[in-house]
Order: structure tokens, then C-alpha cells, then sequence
């Protein structure tokens, strides 16, 4: 990883660590009262935060994709199209996450099964965002670039999936205190 990502990527997983800590969601060792209580974080707040985190993906991205002029002004076009479907995916996500630690504490067999499977399908739904644009990048930059751009994109996904899914608590340790 070249310097300039390290730096960039390490950023980023400062602002994605600052969204953890805001969130109502614990450490693995959480009581269910620990994550229903949360903190006094609004959803606005939450927004501002979300928007923050995709500023900064936007730069460790510029930073990293070595762009001529002509380049950026075909693919940033693309990357705001595509970033805004993510967004609507990534919606789904930050609900489950209100949803698990609202109901952490009183999860069932089959809730617990559901939940997991709709965890799953965002995963799905964003993957297949990411494959619906590969020729679309594809046919605004040049191959090298365009696979770089979803190494880079798939890269700084899986540093906030780690984050997001670190402060969740396993669902096998909601009865213990």
C-alpha cells in the first residue's frame, strides 16, 4: 500500500472509528440496557457523520486514482451516481444496526435468523451494486484504473464493515451480564 493510501485509509478509519464511538452501538461485552440507552445522538447528527464518512471516502479515493483532467471529468460524474445507490443500501444497513441494538437483550432463534439473512442481503444488494458498475466505470476509464477504483472502493468498504460490525455484540452473548 503506497503512503499516500496508508495515510488516506488510516483517515478514513479515524472518521469511521469517531461514527462508532457516537453510535448506540457497544463493545462486545455490552448489557442490552448498555445499548438501548446509547448516547444523545441524533439521527441528524448521524447524517452529518454518514456525510462526513463519504467525504472522506471521496478523497482517499481522488487521492489514490491517479486521474488525468480528462479522466475525473468522466468518472467523477459516475462516482457521485454510484455513491448515491450505495447510499440508499447503506441506509438499510445503519436501520439494522438501530434495529440490533434496540432489540439486542430479546432476540429469538428465528428473529436472530431473519436478522442475520437481512444483514446478508445488504451485503448481497452492495456487491451487486459494485458489479452493475464495473463496465460502467469501465467505459470511463481504462481498465487498470477502473479495476484500481473498485480495489480502493472494496478496500475502504471492508475497513468500515470491520468497524460497524466490531462494536456489534455477538447474539449468543445477550443474556449475559
Amino acid at each position: 500500500m503506497g503512503s499516500g493510501l496508508l495515510k488516506a485509509t488510516v483517515r478514513l478509519a479515524l472518521a469511521s472509528a469517531a461514527l462508532l464511538v457516537m453510535t448506540p452501538v457497544m463493545a462486545q461485552t455490552a448489557s442490552p440496557q448498555d445499548l438501548t440507552m446509547g448516547t444523545n445522538l441524533s439521527e441528524a447528527d448521524l447524517q452529518i457523520m454518514r456525510a462526513d464518512l463519504r467525504a472522506d471516502k471521496r478523497k482517499v479515493t481522488a487521492e489514490t486514482l491517479d486521474l488525468t483532467e480528462a479522466e475525473a471529468a468522466r468518472f467523477w460524474p459516475v462516482y457521485d451516481r454510484y455513491i448515491a445507490e450505495l447510499t440508499v443500501i447503506n441506509n438499510a444497513k445503519y436501520a439494522l444496526i438501530k434495529e440490533y441494538s434496540e432489540h439486542f437483550g430479546s432476540y429469538n432463534d428465528a428473529e436472530a435468523t431473519r436478522f442475520i439473512s437481512r444483514w446478508l442481503d445488504v451485503d448481497v444488494k452492495a456487491d451487486t451494486l459494485r458489479k452493475k458498475y464495473v463496465p460502467i466505470v469501465g467505459k470511463v476509464l481504462p481498465g487498470i484504473k477502473a479495476a484500481s477504483f473498485f480495489q480502493i472502493d472494496r478496500r475502504l468498504a471492508m475497513l468500515i464493515n470491520l468497524g460497524l460490525s466490531s462494536q456489534l455484540p455477538i447474539l449468543q452473548l445477550q443474556g449475559a451480564k
